[in-house]
């Protein structure tokens, strides 16, 4: 994964899709306008991206990818992915199915029908819900998308990366938010050595985390707040290989802070983000990362497929 391969799938995506993508606003505030100290903190506000979350970057680098067979297209997700799939699929005329498990949320599966997706709820977490999806995917012939470990998946989030750099230059540090690690992969292959790129993770769903303890990719328990887009059991195979070589720092963080930041966001800032959005501010909060006093940390506000009632 590399720099050259991210430009190709910008340039893809830029082919007459602009109407779909979004180039989602970069705010650019002073440490203390969050609470924090550092000279400025960088909101990347893609959570207002189409199918609200980064993931739509990727899933449609995946369809513009490859030929899409009458079956059209089908993939396994928490609930984002499968929102991005879905949207995309939309926007290119062909049939979507999605498979969800029992965590997701009731607001992601409302979308996805909304959109026109035959929605299958199936297993307690993501690993179960994939399982039935590539049974079905076996028996329909339909283009398999992957939530986070394709190629044309991992290049499309790192579009976002480039976007970052392209309004603003390159920060000295971004925390990103890990699950399966799609977002982290593209990130830190368009970065590289040229920014600090920090791993977060809830305590309650640490893939990378294990890994690392482990010395290779291991399959964990998942649950907590953030559990419905954060909910991979394992790190993907391309973000592994990735973080192994761009990526330090692998921070845990309780679902307290993670919730605390999230309220915090909408409350103090009027910014509606899902929990896994969140912990690039618990991560600055709580302490758990801290950057230099001249530093400009990037925060990407990674997707808002939320119930809007849990901020109440």
């Amino acid at each position: 994964m590399n720099r050259y391969e991210i430009d190709s799938a910008r340039a893809r995506l830029d082919g007459g899709y602009g109407h779909f993508l979004r180039k989602t606003p970069l705010w650019q505030l002073p440490g203390a306008a969050l609470g924090v100290r550092c000279a400025q903190v960088w909101l990347k506000l893609e959570h207002l991206q189409t199918g609200g979350s980064f993931k739509a970057r990727g899933m449609l680098n995946r369809l513009l990818s490859h030929p899409i067979p009458d079956s059209g297209v089908i993939v396994a997700s928490g609930g984002n992915a499968g929102i991005a799939t879905a949207a995309a699929a939309k926007a290119l005329g062909v049939r979507c199915e999605v498979f969800v498990p029992t965590v997701s949320s009731e607001a992601k599966r409302e979308r996805l029908r909304e959109l026109g997706a035959e929605v299958v709820v199936t297993g307690a977490v993501y690993a179960e819900a994939l399982e039935a999806c590539l049974a079905r995917q076996q028996q329909s012939g339909a283009l398999l998308t992957h939530a986070y470990d394709q190629p044309e998946v991992v290049t499309g989030a790192g579009t976002l990366a480039a976007e970052i750099e392209a309004q603003a230059g390159v920060p000295g540090s971004v925390l990103v938010s890990v699950g399966g690690g799609g977002l982290i992969a593209g990130v830190a292959s368009w970065f590289g050595q040229r920014a600090r790129v920090v791993a977060l993770e809830p305590e309650l769903a640490p893939t990378l985390y294990r890994a690392r303890e482990a010395g290779q990719p291991v399959d964990v328990a998942v649950s907590g707040v953030a559990a419905d887009s954060l909910g991979a059991k394992r790190i993907g195979a391309i973000a592994w290989e990735v973080t192994q070589r761009e990526v330090k720092d692998a921070i845990l963080l309780p679902d307290d802070a993670i919730r605390a930041a999230q309220l915090w966001l909408w409350r103090q800032m009027k910014l509606a983000v899902e929990p896994a959005a969140a912990l690039g501010l618990a991560a600055l909060q709580t302490g758990a990362y801290t950057p230099a006093p001249d530093e400009a940390v990037c925060l990407i506000l990674c997707g808002a497929n939320l119930d809007p009632s849990t901020l109440a």
